[in-house]
């Protein structure tokens, strides 16, 4: 694949993501407009998640501040060989591959992204706007349904797609990411501020994120009620159809097995020494130490994070700043030593 030699300087680059930063947070009629088209599209984006994720992106990403201080870390300079590195891009939150747009871009190299069909809408208008603010751009970020030719690649999915991502790119440099989930630890004496944040960090997302939490991991005794009533304001979960769909379904399972559980009727625990949890449900186990099990889960290589008193603070689990790396591979070194 043959690029334009004009290539954009570093500040250039900074400045344009400033003005795409910009943009999310003034929140246009327009960009409600791209919000409603991915909510058509995909029941799961919802327009209040979607900005959510628009302002997590635009404050802990897009400002001058966090990206000078982001490229100065890396000694990122305009003397890099752009290459081509070829993206494959999840689709289970609104715009969850931007992290790895952002880092190829502010590190000087050209990419061919891959789109998820459940999130080809948001991210592909937020790229057509900076189109408009800095026509160059168009050198260094494409589009693609298939990805031939790349010098690298960073791909993410569900574990049977990493398989096949290995096979496909094994033999060029990359990244690949499985599955993964996220657990808390609490000790029981939590705060009702703190199991509000918690709250947030098991639902945002209808839990649907790798950084959301779906398993908890409590003493013997832990009393659920105050927690249960720290999830109130996610009850309208259950007049979301495709969320009561999967409450419903998994809640007659639940019975029939005769299985001990709680719900406040919209998210239901269960006991399980599983880490991965269906939509609406949440589980929970029981520890007697909790530096074996800090020790056991630091070894689990399908846990994204850990929340909690001495962890991922609470409410923090999907506010990730620009140096948090999904499964912990620092994507920025990555393509600085390609």
């Amino acid at each position: 694949m043959q690029f334009n030699t004009n290539l954009m300087n570093v500040q250039e680059r900074i400045n344009l993501m400033v003005k795409a930063g910009e943009y999310l947070k003034a929140n246009t009629e327009e960009w409600q407009e791209v919000k409603q088209q991915a909510f058509y599209k995909n029941g799961w984006f919802t327009p209040e998640f979607s900005q959510h994720a628009a302002l997590q992106i635009a404050n802990n990403f897009l400002t001058e501040e966090a990206l000078e201080k982001w490229v100065a870390n890396y000694h990122v300079d305009d003397n890099i060989t752009p290459k081509n590195i070829g993206i494959v891009m999840a689709g289970n939150i609104p715009m969850v591959g931007f992290h790895d747009m952002l880092s190829v871009f502010i590190s000087g190299h050209y990419q061919t992204v891959k789109l998820s069909s459940k999130d080809d809408i948001l991210l592909m208008h937020l790229v057509k706007y900076l189109y408009t603010q800095e026509n160059e751009i168009q050198n260094y970020i494409s589009f693609a349904d298939m990805l031939k030719g790349c010098d690298a690649y960073i791909a993410t999915g569900g574990n049977s797609a990493a398989k096949s991502f290995s096979d496909y790119f094994g033999k060029y440099p990359n990244i690949i990411r499985k599955n993964r989930t996220s657990a808390a630890i609490l000790t029981g004496n939590e705060t009702d501020g703190e199991l509000k944040l918690l709250a947030e960090d098991i639902h945002l997302y209808f839990g649907l994120g790798c950084r959301n939490v779906t398993k908890l991991y409590v003493p013997e005794g832990y009393n659920f009620e105050r927690l249960l009533k720290s999830f109130s304001k996610f009850l309208y979960f259950g007049d979301h159809h495709k969320y009561r769909n999967n409450y419903d379904y998994n809640l007659s399972i639940i019975l029939l097995n005769n299985i001990f559980y709680m719900t406040n009727e919209a998210t239901i625990l269960t006991e399980n020494t599983n880490m991965f949890t269906p939509i609406s449900q949440l589980y929970y186990e029981y520890y007697p130490d909790v530096k074996k099990l800090t020790e056991f889960l630091n070894n689990q290589n399908d846990v994204q994070c850990m929340v909690g008193n001495n962890f991922v603070p609470f409410g923090q689990a999907q506010n990730p700043d620009l140096f948090t790396y999904a499964d912990g591979e620092d994507t920025m070194q990555f393509l600085l030593t390609l």
